[in-house]
This record gives structure tokens, sequence and C-alpha cells, in this order.
């Protein structure tokens, strides 16, 4: 079976002919035609849909990130003025939370003063009061202890003397 069909081997000739097809100078026309003939396809393809594409997606790009990058930066001035604006009203909140203390604290120490001052006329009316009272118990002990003293007085000089001298007398005699 294998004797009945014919060969055709070109390579088998091409290599027995001594070196690779690609070097026979014979074949070189046309293989330096279709090359030409490839790469100018491929490189009209590649710098009319390709090329343009890959441009404009790297500009789209470029551009989205210096948006993004502008955005950042407007983001950041606007954090920072934001944080700029809460320090200061941060600050006024204390500063003011410290005014109301203080005017609170005084209005307080006000209002101690003047309930103190009220508690010490308070008690000193009732310390007038009550020296006028002690005064009176005491005058009036004064003239009791008087009575007491003149009626002593008087019995005494009658168990002494035997006689009787009034009251009057006494206390006369008392004051000298």
């Amino acid at each position: 079976m294998a004797a009945d069909t014919p060969k055709t081997d070109t390579y088998g000739e091409a290599a027995a002919s001594g070196g690779l097809p690609q070097f026979d100078f014979t074949t070189w026309a046309s293989q330096i035609f279709w090359l030409l003939l490839v790469f100018g396809v491929l490189y009209f393809i590649l710098s009319t849909f390709i090329l343009p594409r890959i441009g404009q997606n790297i500009a789209d790009r470029t551009d989205r990130i210096s948006d993004d990058l502008d955005q950042a930066a407007n983001f950041q001035a606007q954090a920072e003025e934001t944080e700029k604006s809460y320090t200061k009203i941060l600050a006024d909140a204390r500063a003011k939370s410290m005014n109301v203390s203080e005017a609170t604290r005084n209005a307080v120490e006000e209002d101690i003063a003047k309930e103190i001052e009220a508690a010490e006329a308070v008690a000193e009316r009732e310390a007038v009061v009550a020296e006028a009272r002690i005064r009176k118990s005491r005058d009036a002990a004064l003239e009791s202890v008087e009575t007491v003293a003149v009626e002593a007085a008087g019995d005494v000089l009658e168990a002494l003397t035997g006689k009787t001298f009034t009251a009057a007398k006494i206390r006369a005699s008392l004051k000298t």
C-alpha cells in the first residue's frame, strides 16, 4: 500500500537540498511582500482603531486622576476650614461657658452675701431685743434684791435694836 501512493514530499526535497526554505532566495520576494502587507495592515489597524482608543483611555484616566486629585484637595481645604470653624466654635463655647459660670458664681456669692447680711441683721435685732430683756430682767432682779436687802436689813435692825424701821428710812440710809 505504501508503494501504491505517489509521494510528494516537498519538505523532504527542501531538506535534502541542504538548507532552510526561508533562506531560499527564490521565495524572498513573496515573503517580503507578505511581511510588508501584514505589517502594513497591522500598522493601519493599530494606528486607526486601537492606539487612539488606548490614548483616549490614558487621557481619560489622566483627566479623572487629575479631577480626583483636585476634588481631594478641595475636600481637604474644606475639611481644614471646617476644623478651623469647629475649633473657633468650641473656643467660643468654652469662653461663653466660663462667662456663664463666672456670672453664676458671682450671682450666688452676691445672694450668699445678702443672706448673710440679712441673717446678721436679724441676729443683731434679736441680740438687741435679748439685751433689752436681760437688762429688764437684771433691773427687776436688782429691784427685788434691793427690796429683799431692805427687808433683811429691817429684820436685822429690828432684831439688834428692837426697833422697827420703815423701808423708806432703810433705803435712804443705804443710798448715802
